[in-house]
């Protein structure tokens, strides 16, 4: 690639699939520059560091969080578009979690503040102090990220079949007086993972514990 013809979004794609499939930490001025056959030099005139170019990689992930809310929409379907736009968001770029941790501060995050600022009129809207909204929104953070993280990888290979059935196996010969609702579970695992189905009862999940939350407080604050 001929360095004059190389532009800032070319650099931000390449360097957020190379994070995506090793991982933030592979991603290096200089493995890029050799990835779109530059010299690193020709990458310092777009970013001057690593830094800068992992604050770039979050601000570009992070860009549609919330451009599908409604102002109109009840505060609990406006949640419920911000919480699905950051598991949708993690789910097409599983570097995200390791990315936000990348950024020294979130802050200057254009995108970050947007979608944080979305969040805390809405919660707002449901009742919550400012120092309680804020509290929800980081549990709810890192409650997706950890539902996405602990989401069961399926890709339809052979070898995901054996380990569920040996799995399967496995939980059913425990002793059933003991572990009858793990043997139970076990049974479940004939059949693959409904991935889907898992992310959205993660979502519910999440967001009735505010729901319910919410119904206790007085109005908006």
């Amino acid at each position: 690639m001929a360095q004059e013809k190389l532009t800032r979004e070319t650099v931000v794609e390449q360097a957020l699939a190379l994070a995506d499939h090793e991982g933030v930490d592979a991603v290096t001025i200089r493995r890029l520059a050799s990835l779109l056959a530059v010299t690193p030099m020709a990458l310092y005139w777009h970013f001057k560091n690593k830094e800068e170019l992992m604050a770039a990689l979050a601000e570009h992930v992070l860009s549609g969080v919330t451009a599908d809310v409604s102002p109109g929409d009840p505060w609990q379907r406006r949640l419920r578009v911000i919480v699905e736009a950051v598991v949708r968001a993690m789910r097409d770029n599983p570097c995200v979690p390791d990315l936000l941790g990348a950024v020294r501060d979130k802050q200057e995050l254009e995108s970050f503040n947007r979608a944080t600022e979305a969040t805390l009129d809405v919660l707002a809207e449901a009742g919550f102090t400012p120092r309680e909204a804020f509290a929800v929104s980081s549990y709810l953070l890192n409650g997706v990220t950890a539902l996405v993280k602990g989401c069961p990888l399926w890709t339809g290979e052979p070898r995901e079949a054996e380990e569920r059935r040996l799995r399967r196996l496995k939980l059913e010969s425990m002793p059933g007086d003991r572990y009858p609702r793990m043997i139970q579970y076990g049974g479940t695992l004939s059949e693959p993972p409904d991935i889907d189905g898992y992310y959205g009862f993660g979502v519910d999940l999440l967001l009735r514990g505010v729901e319910a939350m919410a119904a206790r407080r007085p109005g908006p604050a």
